[in-house]
């Protein structure tokens, strides 16, 4: 019986694990299921840019997978057993269980709502490809009406920045309002703070800081203030958390829910399951557990990768690095910033602002996709055996 890998997710790490390990692991001894509620890679850091109107082509997983020997199985994860290496999943023909020897979890974060009445209602987010498209045709529908409309987005963190930069600039009609909890770009450096400033003005943002959101409703927001703002379209950005698959698992899981793994990105409690991305407690270089982002997914994606072949095919598990050294934020098309950060994950004096961090920012994203699209560039060719026949069982293969 061959060696059954099993993914859950196909976001920028499951899908970018998933090809990688098809193209390093022999397909005489191992088959790979990848396990996704939806058919596209979903480029997660472009939805933004989706509901400001920018055409972002889906790229279809049979497609990404063509030629890989990957089993790509659409449906929704509803429930791991890792005690009988179990998954439980459901579909359009109603479901079942698949059964696996490693399992590499993925499954990423969705928007938070914090337990603020209203969200899940009337609120908009940028978290999915459905989403992001329930809020273009919403500001589509405003335009059409000729009033241009107002919208609101809650939350100054990488993503409410990105798209109220990214609206205003796209729909010049619209009146865009960020809400701010506390100060605009509070961990920014000073510079980064004063030019993404510029940038608002220059857009014709308002900010409203130091200002708490306390209920969503279908036309306006109420804050904890008193005040009630209108709002045509409320975009909710205030944070992610992860699934609660994994904590009800009975996987040991941190108090926010992520699985808490070795150096190696192995459950310390089951180790038959690796975990990447944001659904992953890992402690990077700097003692200090990395932030919910694509970078993340991507060193933590690498170092499951290898901590997986290195021990199933009997070699050495090498220690790939875990750093988070800067952030970049697009502020429309022309203009973004990078600010590099020091090992507290605190903003560094310097930053980059303007046209060349926008370029910088833009050739990320379309590395991602081609990375994640094309997982045999730079690898050799040479497809390694399992140390051990393997039997189903992982004790043997992956002990």
């Amino acid at each position: 019986m061959k060696h059954r890998i099993v993914v859950l997710g196909a976001g920028y790490a499951g899908a970018y694990a998933a090809g990688i390990l098809a193209r390093r692991l022999s397909p005489a001894d191992t088959e790979i299921t990848v396990v996704n509620a939806v058919p596209d890679f979903v480029e997660r850091m472009r939805m933004h840019q989706l509901a400001a109107g920018h055409q972002v082509e889906p790229r279809k997983l049979a497609d990404v997978f063509a030629g890989t020997g990957i089993r790509l199985r659409l449906a929704r994860v509803t429930a791991v057993d890792p005690e009988r290496r179990a998954v439980a999943v459901a579909d359009a023909d109603g479901g079942g269980e698949l059964g696996y020897d490693t399992l590499f979890y993925a499954l990423g974060s969705h928007v938070a709502d914090h337990g603020v009445p209203g969200v899940a209602e009337h609120a908009f987010d940028v978290a999915g490809r459905p989403s992001a498209l329930r809020l273009r045709e919403r500001l589509d529908s405003l335009g059409r009406q000729g009033t241009g409309g107002s919208v609101l987005v809650v939350g100054d963190g990488l993503t409410g920045i990105e798209t109220a930069t990214e609206l205003a600039e796209a729909r010049p009609g619209l009146s865009v309002t960020l809400i701010a909890r506390g100060e605009l770009g509070a961990r920014l450096s000073a510079g980064a703070r004063g030019h993404l400033r510029r940038a608002c003005d220059r857009l014709g943002i308002t900010v409203l800081e130091h200002t708490s959101v306390e209920a969503v409703e279908a036309t306006r927001v109420l804050c904890d203030d008193g005040t009630a703002l209108a709002s045509d379209a409320t975009v909710w950005t205030a944070g992610f958390e992860v699934h609660p698959i994994a904590a009800a698992s009975g996987l040991e899981v941190a108090e926010n829910g992520q699985i808490v793994v070795d150096r190696t990105m192995r459950s310390v409690s089951h180790p038959d399951v690796y975990a990447a991305g944001d659904a992953v407690h890992a402690i990077g270089d700097n003692g200090r557990p990395m932030p919910m982002s694509c970078g993340s997914a991507g060193y933590t994606g690498r170092q499951a990768i290898e901590a997986i072949v290195g021990r199933l095919t009997g070699g050495e598990v090498s220690h790939t690095k875990l750093v988070h050294g800067f952030n970049h934020i697009s502020l429309g098309r022309r203009d973004g910033m990078l600010q590099m950060v020091d090992d507290q994950g605190q903003a560094k004096p310097g930053f980059v602002g303007g046209r060349k961090a926008a370029r910088i920012k833009g050739a990320i994203i379309k590395g991602s996709l081609w990375a994640t699209a094309h997982p045999t560039f730079g690898l050799p060719k040479r497809k390694h055996r399992l140390a051990a026949a393997p039997d189903g069982s992982a004790e043997k293969a992956a002990a």
